[in-house]
């Protein structure tokens, strides 16, 4: 004899467990991006607080919220906020740039100056020293961001345009910047007055930031955040292959020539402000990829507040490790990532795109 199973006593359809896990995750990544950002706020007010010359609190307060124009109000207001907004938007661009260059190239060693990104801003900026005479940062700044955005073309057009492909990419990237840097190497040779001034820049800084930076290169990485976001879910098709992402109805050509603005608009505008700092863009996105999953719509947002993260407090640490000087972010955040990003791939194997 068959016995019927009583009926479930809920008045709704039961969940399944498929969906029941879904949410779970959905609200784990939720809640995790909260606190990512909570440490970004942290991290931030530590920027402010902390620098090669000590300051109490209670200075720091008067100087963001009472300003008189004493020294400390100076070197609060007009220099260390200036420094983190900066950090703040330079990281949160080169973060977003490392994991579409990454999902667009199929490449998990990918980084801002795998496609001569750093290699066009550097030979633009040592072009308009040497040649233009332009001696001040914001000068650099349109040189650099021309620079990189000509060699984005450059290397689009060279790797195929409309047939373009990851391996492509990444050899016409490899060869236009061994090709400029060869250049930026024999004008410095030429011009010791270049060497000087470019020294500082290739080093990776944030020390030279002011208003006026700050306000030249926001528009730009605003608009490659945006439209990194709105690419989100193309992306996520083209990490699956060429054909797999013709099946899903992605526009391939759209997506890599929408990739390739994206990341010309947030490298260049970045490592025009502050100099190539590679690191940041290589290994947030590993760090992301194992905390979220392969899934773009949450690879990009969480890169784009934990790169802040990283770059401000290598800033903050590279003020206080060398009192009353500093070390230039660009080395400490080569010192601080080299040995985790090696961990990462030695111990836990490199999170697979």
């Amino acid at each position: 004899m068959l016995v019927e199973s009583p009926p479930e006593s809920s008045s709704g359809p039961p969940a399944t467990p498929g969906t029941d896990a879904r949410a779970g995750r959905h609200a784990a990544r939720s809640a995790g991006l909260l606190v990512a950002v909570a440490v970004l706020v942290l991290v931030c007010l530590a920027s402010v607080a902390i620098g090669a010359k000590a300051l109490p609190l209670s200075e720091v307060w008067h100087g963001l919220f009472h300003y008189s124009g004493t020294n400390g109000d100076v070197l609060v207001r007009d220099v260390r906020v200036p420094r983190t907004v900066l950090g703040l938007i330079a990281g949160a661009a080169l973060g977003l740039a490392g994991a579409v260059m990454q999902a667009l190239t199929r490449n998990p060693l990918a980084e801002p100056g795998l496609l001569g990104v750093n290699a066009g801003a550097a030979a633009a900026v040592v072009s308009a020293i040497t040649f233009f005479g332009v001696t001040s940062l914001t000068g650099y700044v349109w040189f650099a961001f021309g620079g990189a955005a000509l060699v984005s073309v450059a290397v689009y057009l060279l790797g195929g345009s409309r047939s373009a492909n990851p391996v492509r990419l990444a050899l016409a990237g490899t060869a236009v910047t061994a090709a400029l840097f060869g250049y930026v190497n024999a004008v410095q040779l030429l011009d010791s007055a270049a060497l000087d001034r470019l020294r500082f820049w290739t080093v990776g800084s944030l020390a030279s930031a002011n208003p006026e930076t700050v306000g030249k290169v926001w528009p730009f990485i605003a608009l490659g955040v945006l439209l990194s976001l709105l690419i989100a879910r193309p992306l996520n098709a083209l990490e699956m292959g060429d054909d797999t992402a013709r099946a899903l109805g992605a526009h391939l050509t759209r997506t890599r020539v929408l990739a390739m603005v994206a990341v010309t608009l947030l490298c260049g505008a970045a490592t025009a402000a502050c100099g190539p700092i590679v690191f940041i863009g290589l290994m947030i996105p590993h760090l992301v990829r194992s905390i979220t999953g392969p899934d773009m719509r949450w690879i990009l947002p969480y890169a784009a507040v934990l790169a802040p993260v990283l770059l401000l407090g290598a800033d903050v640490v590279g003020r206080v490790v060398a009192r009353p000087s500093e070390l230039q972010v660009g080395i400490v955040t080569a010192l601080l990532g080299g040995p985790v990003f090696i961990h990462l791939v030695r111990r836990k194997r490199m999170a697979q795109l």
